[in-house]
């Protein structure tokens, strides 16, 4: 996985996954914690990340954004971590893990043995000397959450963003009211860039090509299309 410097503590590791679109781990390193981001495809998709925080003494935080296999795959190398997700994301991840590894056992990056979110909240987790914030964003899926560094002022968005610039707004697994909410909930942080799962970062602006997707979509589908 190739590093990505976003801003001074915000690291962004991708390597390509498919012929779409890449895989992207965030990575902040806060000033008590350090925060990964999802941990990909097993073991060997986060090696690079814990090789870059290196010596680095402060306690490791992962957040799982959902519980899709691509994001939560790699928990097993942080056992002994705070795993953070949405309490639905733990019950999603657990009811699928077997079936997800057998459909896509071709992507498995060294190990991908069953290891669950073990930190689990409703609607928001504040980490005040970190300036991080993290909170409940359904969009995506509803157990989709998004990490928020007040200090860099970064946006982590999972799976909210779309996989490609010609698809920006994702597969939606809740509603399109739901994701015009979501829409507005994030034009409440003052982000300087988006991070998402796999597109490539994302200016602010990202919100008004998202939001006039979701109209012509919905046009579409109303005029039966």
């Amino acid at each position: 996985m190739k590093p990505i410097i976003i801003s001074a503590r915000n690291i962004m590791f991708t390597q390509p996954m498919t012929r779409e679109y890449d895989l992207n781990l965030g990575l902040i390193l806060g000033r008590r914690h350090n925060f990964v981001i999802d941990t990909g495809l097993g073991s060997g998709c986060v090696a690079p990340v814990l090789e870059y925080i290196g010596d680095d003494a402060k306690p490791v935080i992962v957040i799982n954004t959902h519980f899709h296999w691509d994001h939560i795959w790699g928990n097993c190398a942080f056992e002994d971590c705070a795993i953070i997700a949405h309490t639905s994301c733990r019950e999603l991840a657990d009811k699928y893990w077997e079936e997800d590894l057998m459909e896509n056992s071709g992507f498995v990056d060294r190990q991908a043995r069953k290891c669950l979110p073990n930190l689990l909240f409703e609607e928001s987790l504040y980490f005040p000397d970190d300036e991080v914030r993290i909170f409940h964003s359904p969009g995506h899926t509803w157990d989709c959450i998004s990490v928020y560094d007040a200090a860099d002022n970064i946006l982590y968005a999972g799976d909210n963003i779309g996989d490609t610039d010609d698809e920006i707004v994702p597969w939606i697994d809740t509603d399109p009211v739901t994701f015009r909410r979501l829409i507005g909930n994030y034009r409440l942080y003052g982000f300087e860039y988006c991070i998402s799962g796999h597109n490539k970062p994302q200016k602010k602006a990202v919100l008004d090509r998202m939001e006039s997707a979701l109209e012509d979509a919905w046009k579409k589908q109303r005029a039966g299309v």
